[in-house]
């Protein structure tokens, strides 16, 4: 997978967590240090609670329960998967079918109701994954968590490949990132970059036939991505990183003329290619 290193700041407090199968950091600047550890353990608690909600792999969880729904069957889900889900659609729509969590199943089959936050089969077989959003979905909720608890300077990122800065540590215009692509050897850097108030999330395909384009079923060979997108003041979503996510993948898939469609409906997006 393509990974990002994030330089060292001074005066930064570090925090670290497992979940959805990565390791997530929180970078933070706070004066009081247990106070910002508390911040931190309250942020990671939340994602761990996002990840029993939304990963396939847990009984009874949100996604495991829509994915065992007969045709005319139903099921409640809780509002953050609920909201995933809403920008997962909206994403799948907006990309042609590229970004697609259901892989190809009948993601159209589900009908989504805000009204008790149900979720509706009208075929049976949809197989829902929300790994290639889940990740970005909980970095941004971690975020706004630490922000609740008046933590305004940090950097929450899952495995580096999703990334959310928000503001930068005192004396720094940015918090200091380096986008590189995977290959043999050393790794070739794509961009450095001081981030404020940016998503970035990547994509790449390390593993043979780890990302597929939905609509054909055909491997995606010998590629990375990084996409970038502006803040919550910026995005045209409550969830950057979410955003960012579900872009860096369709942008794996999409031609360059279909990129280059989509970067003109939001122009504030970066993106770098590999090769």
């Amino acid at each position: 997978m393509t990974k990002g290193e994030v330089g060292p700041e001074p005066g930064v407090h570090r925090f670290s967590h497992e979940a959805m199968a990565t390791l997530f950091e929180i970078r933070c600047v706070h004066p009081d240090a247990s106070y910002a550890r508390q911040a931190s353990q309250a942020a990671f608690e939340l994602v761990d609670r996002l990840e029993q909600a939304m990963s396939r792999f847990i009984a009874n969880s949100d996604v495991a329960r829509i994915n065992a729904l007969a045709a005319g069957q139903g099921t409640p889900v809780s509002p953050a998967t609920f909201e995933c889900l809403e920008i997962a659609r909206r994403m799948y729509d907006v990309t042609g079918g590229a970004f697609d969590v259901a892989r190809g199943s009948g993601l159209e089959s589900l009908e989504i109701s805000p009204e008790g936050f149900m979720v509706c089969a009208h075929a049976p077989g949809v197989r829902l994954d929300l790994g290639g959003i889940g990740k970005g979905y909980a970095v941004d909720r971690a975020a706004d968590l630490l922000e609740e608890w008046g933590i305004p300077q940090a950097l929450v990122h899952g495995g580096f490949s999703s990334v959310l800065a928000l503001e930068p540590p005192p004396g720094a215009d940015g918090w200091s990132l380096t986008l590189s692509a995977p290959g043999p050897g050393e790794q070739r850097v794509l961009a450095r970059m001081s981030a404020r108030q940016k998503a970035l999330s990547a994509s790449g395909t390390r593993k043979e036939g780890h990302i597929v384009d939905p609509r054909t079923g055909v491997p995606v060979d010998n590629r990375a991505v990084w996409v970038a997108v502006g803040g919550r003041r910026e995005a045209d979503s409550g969830s950057p990183s979410a955003l960012a996510e579900c872009l860096s993948t369709a942008f794996m898939i999409l031609s360059p003329d279909e990129v280059a469609a989509l970067r003109v409906q939001w122009p504030e997006i970066e993106a770098w290619f590999h090769p």
